[in-house]
């Protein structure tokens, strides 16, 4: 299934935590695990298409997502080394943004457990 159903926005924090791309504040969760030799045909078929332009293929099975610390905060920043306003992975990955997509992973995964349901994902310049 395609991401965009369920989510079709630009959220850097969230990439950053996720997968380590735009952002390093966070220590990533499946940062660069490239694309999956196995993944489906329609999923190979849309990263071949947005080959030229794509970049840092990786993936994250529910099961992972389900054991993150999601309140873990973010490394903090060099010039703030103290600063208590960090943001934690939770506010990051906000359900608000992302609650669709933890829906269908989460009742994929109860048919057919955490670790066969997936989040695969690229990214374009």
């Amino acid at each position: 299934m395609a991401l965009a159903h369920v989510y079709n926005d630009r959220s850097y924090e969230a990439f950053g935590c996720l997968f380590g791309v735009r952002n390093g504040s966070f220590e990533p969760l499946a940062a660069r695990r490239g694309f999956p030799q196995d993944a489906s045909r329609a999923a190979a078929r849309a990263y071949q298409w947005e080959l030229e332009d794509a970049h840092s293929p990786s993936w994250i099975d529910w099961a992972e997502l389900e054991a993150a610390e999601w309140d873990e905060p973010e490394a903090p920043i060099a010039e703030r080394p103290t600063c208590d306003d960090r943001l934690t992975r939770r506010q990051a990955v906000r359900d608000e943004d992302w609650g669709d997509v933890w829906t269908v992973m989460r009742t994929l995964a109860e048919r057919h457990g955490a670790e066969n349901v997936r989040l695969v994902a690229w990214f374009d310049n």
